[in-house]
Order: C-alpha cells, then structure tokens, then sequence
C-alpha cells in the first residue's frame, strides 16, 4: 500500500516530506525504544512512536523507514521537522493511541 493511502485511510495529519507519499508501506512497527526500531524494523516499515525527537529521523532515515507517525497527539519538535525535511522522511502526526494505529493499519492489510 502506498503511504498516501494510508494517510487518506488513517486521516494522518503530515507535516513534512509530502512528496515521498508515494513510498510503499511494506509493514510496521510500533514501538518507543529507538535501540529496538534500530533493531527490528525493515526497510519499507512505517513506524509508530510517541517521540517527537531529532533521533527519530536519523533511525528513520538509517533503516530506510516509509515514515513515521507519531501518535497519540504528542508533540513534534520544529528541529525534528526541519531535520525530517532535510533526510525526506515523512512525519505524520495523529491523536489515534498508538494501538489504535497498529489495529487500522493491519486491517488496511499492512503487515
């Protein structure tokens, strides 16, 4: 699924980067343990998180991320966007709880 869809689906709120809507969403991954994202993720994921950091981008843009949403209405950092902009990771931003995120996006059919 492209990442457009899952924004229109999901009523994603993006902030940066809306020119890379075309990256395939491949799966996802939800979780706040940048060690751990480091870890599990896969290129083509779109991951969940609650951080609003820099950090965020930088592990995004390392493992090759379709995106990030960061949920539950936490607040993003202008040096997050500005840093976002640069790398071309998209950052979505929803007030969806994090497991409400993860449930639409497997019945969207992401795994």
């Amino acid at each position: 699924m492209k990442l457009e869809g899952v924004v229109r689906q999901l009523g994603l709120e993006v902030h940066v980067s809306a020119g890379k809507l075309d990256a395939d969403v491949t799966g996802g991954y939800a979780c706040d343990l940048l060690s751990y994202v480091m870890a599990k993720a896969k290129a083509g994921d779109l991951w969940i998180t609650v951080q609003g950091h820099p950090n965020i981008v930088a592990v995004a843009s390392l493992i090759g991320l379709a995106g990030v949403v960061v949920a539950e209405g936490a607040k993003v950092e202008p040096a997050t966007l500005e840093k976002a902009e640069q790398e071309g990771v998209p950052i979505l931003t929803t007030p969806l709880p994090t497991y409400a995120v993860a449930g639409r996006l497997w019945e969207l059919g992401v795994r």
